[in-house]
């Protein structure tokens, strides 16, 4: 049995590369996830091809502190917690 299963996990960065790979990795371990992204578009089509998995998604910008929250406050609203917040995206803010 993994320990990731059931586990909510928040991935931010999920669209594309290693977070998209997380995002399928987790999922076959059974984690519940709640993926974000800037790219609404992908965060869907990555959902749709997984079936299986227990998955939300929210279009957030990590340079977006209300963006950030509200995908925080989403796992919180479904699921009760967060047992893990990986951030797989960065950005610099304009000075």
């Amino acid at each position: 049995m993994s320990t990731i299963q059931d586990k909510v996990v928040v991935i931010m960065g999920a669209s594309s590369g290693i977070g998209e790979a997380a995002t399928k990795k987790l999922a076959q371990e059974g984690a519940k996830l709640v993926i974000a992204a800037r790219r609404e578009d992908r965060l869907k089509a990555l959902v749709e091809s997984l079936p299986y998995a227990e998955i939300s998604y929210e279009a957030a910008d990590v340079t977006n502190k209300e963006e950030v929250q509200a995908v925080i406050d989403t796992a919180i609203g479904k699921y009760g917690r967060v047992n893990v917040l990986y951030n797989n995206a960065g950005g610099l803010r304009k000075q």
